[in-house]
């Protein structure tokens, strides 16, 4: 393995021969990049968690063992005096290469390229190449990712050739301190070690300047005379000064040396250059930093010079200076505390599994940055090059995971000496391939394989080799935050309490930077209490982020017909089902409400200022980036009414320097419109086009709210009704205590709590009415008494004022909702409503949720969570209207409700197993809650927090129906 990128010669990729044995004998033709599994019905993807999907134990394999043989000819001429190397770029399995048939190697790791000299099996014309990829292997057990198990090549297969003497490697560190950049390339040469006198030489170019260095010999080392045999005449003295046998326990010691000893002193000691390398330095450039807000690259030229002064071989390199350190307990970039607001990355794509196309890479790391997400885990093993070239060019901090994961036997892989040299080279091969890249900030020892000797092993080698970058392993920590040193620079948990990270803050005996290495766990509809992370992450000592579990959903869609699958769809048992389905974006990269919640809370910008400020005129605004000025976007003003957005304005952002806070003046046009207004809305702008996204495009959105009246409801004057009846109602307004449960609301850790409230079932056991009063009360599933007392004013014709009392039984549990629930007649297209969106929110999900004067198509205001469940509530609304060809239906409510407007039932939503298997539907189904309970991520992670709980044993509020019949 070596950092060098080498172009092909021939491409491979294409049309192979491909057998799947033991289950076929006969040659069919395939397209390499290939998973069979995404195609092969005897051998298909498989889901699980953390189990292995067999009943045994390492480094035992089971039978059968799926073996996918891939056969291709290939017409070659070999180039005379040129070494050819065959290149597979990953083999998801045990590969072994043939050429001709003679075995040429083999390989373990899976998302690592495999390269075989098979210079001395090709032969002029065609050629058999024979890649055999087994499923199993004593390795797989290190492979125990929360992913598919798939199986075959995974990325592009080529041959290119090189010269037999030839750049081997090229290690780089491209250090910034004190404004200057300094360089120290490091060159590997292949078939010069072995010589006494070299004439070659290595020369480089960076920044319009050249070095050149001679290619270190080979020495051997001194060696004692031998004692004189020869007694016939005087010996002549050799100059050995008296102690010289002493000089080097001396030295070494740090004893005093007397003067004229120390020159051979020093001779003694030279530090001697590895024969067949070159080291060159530059120093004090004059160059712009690396980071992640400024990723500026530079050009590399390494030539390889024969001494006839011929350049033989060259490479070419994109490198960024930067420096990536911790001191204390920060983890600093270019001498800055950063923080890292980071998601957890797999490679998948629904239709092809792990093979990941390039401009699918482009088209993730663009969204990413967009949503200003700055930092990625390559959970759990190396990424693409191509992957790691595009987070320099774009701008991302990375943290890179070796391919370890032995989730099932934590206890055992670490401390087992047959499988060190296994942890040692696949996380050594990583360190050696990316070392170059100046996104990579901090090395990963694997992932859940608990911790032991084998990880100490690793990260000794990784420390002597690069001592440049931090390392981590969460492993190491996992049972104490204070432990672990030895494999881990940072305290990297998962899915920590906000109390624990408070106390660990607080904590005297705290030395290093904590990094959450997973958090905010977002299966289904997820992701609460983000926003409190973060108002710890940017007030506590110690604390600097973290990576948000995970980015995409991991359902596949081999058929391309929008029907995607998770654990279990494909036969696969035993299976872990829905647990894939944790990302921010669905698998087409759609984005789910979770991110644009990420999105505001990660702004480049922070609005300071309230809103007595804004009426006076005057806007403060803090840059939240820790290297750049805010000149890159530009600031869209707009002022939010109950009648929609007015007063437009378009400013170009202050120019705040990193990290400070300023002052603008608001335009006389949006103070003038702040009298009566919702909400000032700030939206953040590029101003230049970019790889990842074109100018003009919106990266957030921010809001100063105004003292905001509530509607004032007329008074009960009208004639009084018990009911409420009206044609366009399918079903009046009734109770609603429950939604169809999230993936979190059925968390092991709660116990079953809200299914042993019983408030799924509500069974009316005494009516009784009072005139326009009526009192309902109702069994739950269990027993439990709930009792929901309503007063109806009549207003006019098909007009309302409804007056509702709910009071829960004390049963020691939080409830889900508290609201009313009513269908409509079928006919209503179109919702617009006064509160919260546009995006679905909740009540610890909606730190970025905007008020404002909202529209949108019925049919569009779902979130399509591929497992079905509570989806598309929106919060703090005061005003309803839903109309379509059959009439309009209006509702005004005196304290701000919970409005989700839905074409499916909760009952629906609950017994669907898949999104696609909802049936299109004309209903409309309306939820207005006066309480709904956050969502939490109580699967992994911590529950809702208390205040977003319902605790309260009684509600009261008022709200107005109004339904006009279209005609």
């Amino acid at each position: 393995m070596s950092a060098l990128r080498r172009a092909p010669d021939i491409v491979l990729d294409g049309t192979w021969e491909f057998r799947l044995l033991p289950y076929e004998q006969e040659w069919k033709r395939v397209e390499v990049p290939d998973l069979w599994t995404m195609r092969e019905k005897a051998d298909p993807p498989h889901y699980l968690n953390i189990a292995m999907p067999f009943d045994e134990v390492p480094p035992a394999i089971p039978e059968p063992n799926p073996t996918g043989v891939y056969r291709r000819t290939v017409d070659l001429t070999p180039p005379p005096g040129r070494r050819m190397i065959l290149h597979i770029g990953a083999a998801e399995g045990h590969l072994s290469a043939i050429v001709n048939g003679h075995a040429v190697g083999t390989s373990t790791d899976s998302h690592l390229a495999a390269e075989f000299d098979i210079t001395d099996a090709v032969t002029a014309g065609p050629n058999t190449i024979e890649l055999e990829v087994a499923k199993w292997s004593e390795a797989t057990y290190l492979e125990d990712q929360d992913h598919w198990w798939q199986s075959g090549l995974s990325r592009t297969v080529f041959l290119y050739s090189v010269p037999e003497v030839h750049l081997a490697d090229v290690a780089v560190v491209a250090d910034y301190e004190a404004g200057h950049g300094n360089l120290r390339v490091t060159v590997a040469t292949a078939g010069l070690d072995h010589l006494h006198e070299v004439a070659w030489s290595v020369r480089i170019t960076v920044l319009g300047r050249t070095e050149t260095r001679t290619i270190a010999p080979r020495l051997v080392e001194p060696a004692f005379t031998p004692p004189l045999t020869d007694r016939s005449k005087r010996p002549e003295p050799l100059g050995i000064p008296d102690g010289f046998m002493d000089l080097l326990s001396m030295r070494a010691a740090g004893a005093s040396i007397a003067e004229d000893l120390r020159p051979v002193a020093e001779h003694v000691m030279a530090s001697r250059e590895k024969a067949g390398t070159a080291v060159l330095t530059l120093d004090a450039l004059e160059v712009p930093a690396w980071t992640a807000e400024t990723p500026h690259l530079e050009d590399l030229l390494v030539q390889l010079v024969s001494p006839e002064g011929e350049v033989v071989d060259a490479a070419r390199l994109r490198i960024g200076f930067r420096r990536a350190r911790i001191e204390g307990r920060d983890l600093l970039v270019n001498g800055e505390r950063v923080l890292i607001q980071g998601v957890n990355r797999h490679d998948v794509d629904p239709r092809t599994g792990r093979i990941i196309s390039r401009d699918l890479m482009l088209a993730e790391l663009s969204l990413l940055k967009r949503f200003n997400v700055n930092a990625i885990r390559t959970s759990h093993y190396p990424n693409d090059p191509d992957f790691l070239d595009l987070c320099d060019e774009i701008g991302f901090y990375v943290i890179d995971e070796a391919d370890i994961e032995g989730h099932a036997f934590t206890t055992t892989l670490a401390h087992d000496p047959r499988y060190l040299p296994e942890f040692v080279e696949r996380v050594s091969r990583m360190v050696l391939r990316d070392r170059n890249h100046p996104c990579v900030i901090v090395w990963s020892l694997g992932n859940e394989t608990g911790y032991g000797p084998n990880h100490d092993a690793a990260a000794a080698w990784v420390r002597g080799v690069d001592p440049t970058r931090p390392l981590h392993y969460e492993g190491a920590i996992a049972h104490d935050w204070h432990a672990g040193h030895a494999a881990s620079d940072l305290v990297c948990p998962m899915y920590p309490s906000f109390e624990a990270l408070a106390a660990f803050s607080a904590d005297p005996r705290a030395d290093r930077p904590v990094i959450l290495c997973e958090y905010a766990y977002s299966q289904g509809n997820s992701t609460g209490g983000l926003a409190e992370y973060w108002r710890l992450f940017e007030s506590l000592p110690g604390l600097q982020g973290g990576f948000i579990w995970e980015f995409k959903d991991h359902a596949l869609d081999p058929d391309g017909d929008g029907r995607y699958r998770y654990g279990g769809d494909f036969g696969d048992e035993p299976n872990d089902g829905i647990t894939l389905l944790n990302g921010v974006v669905f698998p087409d990269l759609t984005p789910k409400p979770a991110l644009y919640e990420a999105r505001g809370l990660f702004s480049p910008i922070r609005l300071t200022s309230g809103a007595e400020e804004a009426k006076s005129g005057t806007l403060r605004i803090g840059n939240r980036q820790t290297f750049a000025d805010l000149g890159a976007y530009e600031l869209r003003l707009q002022v939010e009414t109950e009648a929609g957005p007015v007063g437009a304005v378009t400013l170009a952002a202050p120019p705040a320097a990193p990290g400070a806070e300023t002052t603008i003046e608001l335009p006389p046009s949006i103070r003038a419109l702040l009298g009566t207004a919702l909400a000032l809305t700030v939206a953040v702008h590029t101003r230049q086009d970019a790889v990842w996204a074109p100018a003009g495009t919106e990266i957030s959105a921010h809001q100063i709210t105004m003292p905001r009246p509530l509607p004032h409801l007329p008074r009960a004057t009208g004639t009084t009704h018990a009911e409420v009846r009206h044609p366009l109602l399918r079903r009046a307004p009734q109770l609603s205590l429950w939604r169809a449960l999230t993936d979190n609301d059925q968390s092991f850790a709660l116990d079953n709590r809200f299914v042993r409230a019983g408030f799924f079932q509500l069974t009316p056991i005494d009516v009784r009415a009072d005139g326009a009063t009526t009192t309902i009360r109702y069994r739950a599933a269990f027993g439990d008494e709930v009792v929901h007392t309503r007063t109806v004013t009549v207003l006019d014709e098909g007009d309302y004022l409804l007056d509702e009392q709910v009071t829960l039984p004390d049963i020691g549990a939080d409830a889900l909702r508290v609201g009313m629930e009513f269908e409509l007649a079928d006919g209503f297209d179109l919702a617009r409503w006064v509160g919260l969106g546009p995006w679905e929110n909740y009540p610890d999900r909606r730190a970025a949720a905007l008020l404002s004067a909202l529209e949108g198509r019925i049919d569009e205001l779902a979130v399509p969570y591929l497992k079905p469940q509570e989806n598309g509530t929106r919060g703090e609304v005061t005003e309803l209207r839903l109309s379509g060809p059959a009439g309009t239906v209006r509702t005004v409510h005196a304290t701000p409700l919970h409005m989700n407007v839905s074409r499916y039932a909760v009952s629906e939503l609950e017994s669907t197993g898949h999104w696609w298997e909802l049936q299109p539907s004309g209903k409309t189904v309306v939820h207005l809650d006066i309480a709904h309970r956050g969502v939490g991520t109580g699967l992994l992670g911590p529950d809702t927090r208390p205040a977003y709980r319902l605790s309260h044993p009684e509600y009261r509020w008022q709200w107005r129906l109004t339904l006009s019949a279209a005609g």
